[in-house]
């Protein structure tokens, strides 16, 4: 079969013609909503204690909607997703629960285990598990007991609380598969796991997001009634009409209860006000819990709708339940509708066929499809609003006046309503922008379009500030992130251009126009004294520093940061990749192609010189670079080991004589330059010496310096673990770095788990765990020198091995360091699951893969958000690359 010739790659095809719209439904409701910013409205920006969870169910969302396993249209106006109830709970299971930043005690963390197991491009496929326990969900002592500990001590999980012991819990699996842009057929099936039978209550519901409660809507408010016992029918005045068929696969039950509310707020409970009907949000879990059966419309009609299943499922039973949600009515709904769903399921495997490798393993397969899984199911319509969102709407008490000088109020011009590749949808459900650019690398080898569309939202004008800056995320869009748009939107054009065989060059003209944007920000605000040293704050790398990076220094004074100035080095250089590119085909490119040539020269020379005053970023002695503090007119170099001193080896590029050639006025604009300012030159490469393969090589490192730094990243003692680079030196667990500046001291220790401070809520840690992200930059970074150097130049690896090894060997090597944190080992036994023997042994539960945020610098243990796919889904492009191979 051709690669692209699959039944799902003629869908894409149809979906980005807008011919046929495949990608109208997906997976776009979020996992969370409450405790989140954009439903913030307190004066100080106390967005989890705003709206918690124990509000959730009773609060009328402004923004957006969240539920279990769900679905919804792109535009969110009708929302589909499961309640559960285990006949125990306090409350009905309508939402995924976890710890706020400020209840767990390494920050917010989601308690229930998930799985996104599949799903294709355009969704017409998708498979999910969740796993519910049968005896009270132990809401109250996850809070308590991770609120009793510190910062010291690990996370108690759901597991430790015993409720999953003798498997005694339901696996829930919801499948859906649609037989038409429109017509969507939905499948539940519950397994009871343990040794008895088990009652459980099953509540798909359908509602649609409120708009109408805020006084900015002229729309007649949408309905939903129910027209036969098993029939509910919804109206939008512009989404029209649907039709949800709720059925039984295997006759036991028939015409399950149908229960209405409406999805309104219950003022009475929340406030004490009275309700404007007594029909609200979570009537339907008032009347399963608590028997209030009065608390659901007997006319059968409202805005938010239930169909009631209960089972008593004996011990390793499954039951399944068929609905279909459609754009058209039918008395005949389920004809069809196993033949539907094999159908879907064989057209899904025949896409991943085409797209993985056949030399990859059955493990490698499973891991690398669940990464595509949760990367696709992450999506997320995000809607934002921020000068709406400012000023209150008009029906309501308006904001307290102090948000107006508050969180993202010089964003005002940013109104966001769009499907958007998330981090996480429950721990970080909004966009992230640099997080973005990644998660558009591992989308490109299976939807370049939505990936490029990605790309260029973020720089839209309805993003992008009008001075440049790109929003970093909603928390504070106002912070700075590396600048790796420049660096994903060319790395995805080459994928794309490799798989089509020809390059969209009307997505690169567009990034490139709003990138210029961007970078002259950068210039103007991040390099404050015009010396080509940049500074940016904490560049997403969190804690790694002496200080928090992003707030003023408690020193006073500034820093000149390493990887602030190397991160625009690697900008310069892919801003003039681009041009090049562009200049094929347009002359006019020519010129700024050397206007990044030379910015990236001037930034060279900076490092090894600020200000003119012979001060380097980079220590002779340590052979590393350091970031350099300013205060009380000294300098200090801030002599910590950390991925700081590693990110200067992502600047690098390389140029081929042939394309030279082709653009004789960027050559000659080179020559002149490299011949009157030698200076320069030879700081970053010896032009007059041809690369392998008569390539030609810019880069912040060459020959001895970067050699030096390998010698430190591949030492084991240092940076390298068996599962990929830390992002501090191990170095530092007997070597901590102290920092004493106006009788302050100041320390960063080596710390290869969870954080053990509070800086950025401590929910991320990069003092020596492994981020897949920055890890990913080194193996292409390496592949790009391996290009210029070839096989001839080699470095010990590891440090002290007496084993020499070119660098792209070793970019393969760092390569299956890191798809083992997944795969099984000779023992059966998963590194990312570290000691948690359920996990490791369990059939039930080995061979489904939490992709987290970060990972243990010795053991490769998943840490922090545990579906960070997010950047995470990288390693499915690693395994594409490396993997079939390492056996």
């Amino acid at each position: 079969m051709n690669p692209l010739n699959t039944i799902e790659h003629s869908r894409l095809e149809t979906s980005t013609d807008q011919h046929t719209d495949w990608k109208k439904w997906g997976p776009y409701l979020s996992e969370r909503a409450w405790g989140t910013v954009r439903e913030d409205y307190s004066e100080h920006g106390t967005a989890w204690e705003y709206l918690p969870h124990d509000h959730a169910r009773s609060r009328a969302y402004r923004w957006s909607e969240d539920g279990i396993g769900g679905i919804c249209d792109r535009n969110q106006i009708l929302c589909f997703a499961l309640a559960l109830w285990n006949g125990k709970d306090p409350i009905l299971k309508e939402r995924l629960f976890g710890l706020t930043g400020n209840e767990g005690n390494h920050g917010q963390d989601v308690k229930e285990y998930y799985f996104y197991l599949d799903s294709t491009p355009t969704h017409s496929y998708l498979k999910m598990l969740y796993k519910y326990p049968q005896a009270e969900f132990p809401y109250a002592r996850l809070v308590e007991e991770n609120r009793r500990r510190d910062r010291q001590a690990l996370e108690y999980e759901l597991l430790d609380t015993g409720v999953f012991n003798e498997d005694r819990y339901f696996d829930v699996v919801i499948e859906y598969a649609k037989a038409a842009p429109d017509d969507i057929l939905i499948k539940i099936s519950i397994t009871n796991r343990g040794p008895e039978a088990a009652d459980v209550h099953l509540l798909p519901q359908l509602w649609f997001r409120n708009t109408w409660s805020w006084g900015r809507s002229d729309l007649p408010r949408p309905q939903l009634r129910a027209i036969d016992a098993s029939v509910i029918h919804a109206h939008h005045a512009t989404l029209g009409e649907r039709w949800l068929y709720c059925g039984s696969l295997d006759g036991r039950v028939s015409n399950p209860p149908l229960l209405f509310t409406e999805n309104e707020t219950n003022k009475e409970r929340l406030w004490g006000a009275a309700n404007d009907s007594p029909y609200v949000k979570d009537g339907i879990h008032e009347a399963i819990v608590n028997g209030k059966t009065y608390r659901v419309n007997p006319a059968q009609a409202g805005t938010k709708c239930a169909a009631y299943y209960r089972f008593h499922v004996e011990a390793g039973q499954t039951i399944t339940v068929p609905l279909r949600l459609a754009d058209q009515f039918t008395h005949r709904p389920f004809d069809q509708f196993e033949a539907i769903f094999a159908g879907r399921l064989k057209e899904a495997d025949e896409f991943y066929v085409a797209v993985q490798p056949a030399a990859l393993n059955d493990d490698e397969r499973s891991v690398q499809r669940q990464a595509f899984a949760g990367l696709l199911w992450s999506k997320q319509w995000y809607h934002y609003d921020v000068d709406q969102w400012l000023k209150g709407d008009p029906i309501g008490p308006p904001p307290p006046a102090a948000r107006r000088q508050g969180r993202n109020h010089e964003w005002a011009h940013l109104n966001a309503q769009d499907v958007i590749s998330t981090p996480d949808k429950w721990e970080y459900p909004g966009f992230a922008a640099w997080d973005l650019a990644f998660q558009c690398i591992s989308l490109a080898m299976i939807d370049p379009s939505f990936a490029k569309r990605q790309l260029i939202l973020m720089l839209r004008e309805w993003y992008m500030h009008p001075n440049g800056q790109i929003p970093a995320y909603d928390w504070a869009f106002g912070d700075a992130n590396p600048p790796v748009q420049a660096w994903a939107a060319w790395r995805v054009y080459k994928i794309d251009k490799k798989r089509r065989g020809v390059g969209d060059q009307l997505f690169l003209e567009r990034v490139f126009h709003k990138l210029l944007l961007n970078f002259t920000w950068w210039v103007n605000r991040k390099d404050t004294e015009g010396n080509n040293v940049f500074q940016g704050g904490f560049l997403g790398l969190d804690n790694i520093g002496v200080f928090d990076r992003s707030a003023p220094l408690p020193t006073g004074g500034h820093i000149e940061q390493s990887d602030g100035t190397s991160w625009m080095g690697m900008y310069c250089l892919n801003m003039m990749a681009i041009a090049l590119e562009l200049a094929r085909t347009n002359p006019a490119y020519e010129d700024v192609a050397g206007k990044f040539f030379e910015h990236f020269m001037y930034l060279a020379n900076a490092m090894n010189n600020l200000a003119g005053e012979g001060i380097e970023l980079w220590d002779n002695e340590d052979e590393f670079f350091y970031d350099v503090l300013h205060v009380n007119h000294t300098n200090h170099r801030l002599k910590v080991r950390s991925m700081v001193g590693l990110i200067p080896l992502f600047a690098v590029e390389t140029i081929d004589p042939c394309l030279l050639e082709q653009l004789p006025r960027f050559k000659a604009r080179m020559e002149w330059f490299l011949n009157n300012r030698p200076d320069m030159a030879r700081l970053v490469s010896r032009w007059e010496v041809p690369g392998h393969g008569s390539r030609r090589l810019l880069a912040l490192l060459r020959g001895h310096r970067m050699k030096r730094v390998l010698k430190r990243m591949l030492d084991s003692d240092e940076f390298l673990s068996d599962f990929g680079v830390r992002a501090l030196s191990k170095y530092h667990k007997a070597n901590p770095y102290v920092l004493n500046v106006n009788s302050r001291e100041d320390r960063v220790d080596y710390q290869p788990a969870e954080s053990t401070t509070g800086l950025f809520g401590g929910n991320s840690n990069w003092r020596g765990p492994i981020w897949l992200p920055v890890n990913y930059l080194i193996i292409e970074s390496l592949q790009k020198f391996h290009h210029y150097y070839g096989d001839d130049f080699r470095v010990e690896h590891p440090t002290g091995s007496g084993q020499y090894l070119s660098l792209n060997d070793i970019a393969v090597d760092l390569s299956r360091r890191l798809v083992r944190i997944f795969l099984r080992d000779p023992h059966g036994r998963r590194p990312v699951y570290g000691g948690i023997e359920t996990f490791q042994t369990d059939p039930h539960w080995r061979d489904y893969i939490l992709f987290h945020e970060y990972f243990h610098g010795d053991s490769g243990a998943g840490l922090g958000a545990s579906h960070q796919t997010g950047w995470t889904a990288l390693i499915a492009k690693l395994i594409q690359q490396s993997g079939g191979s390492d056996r």
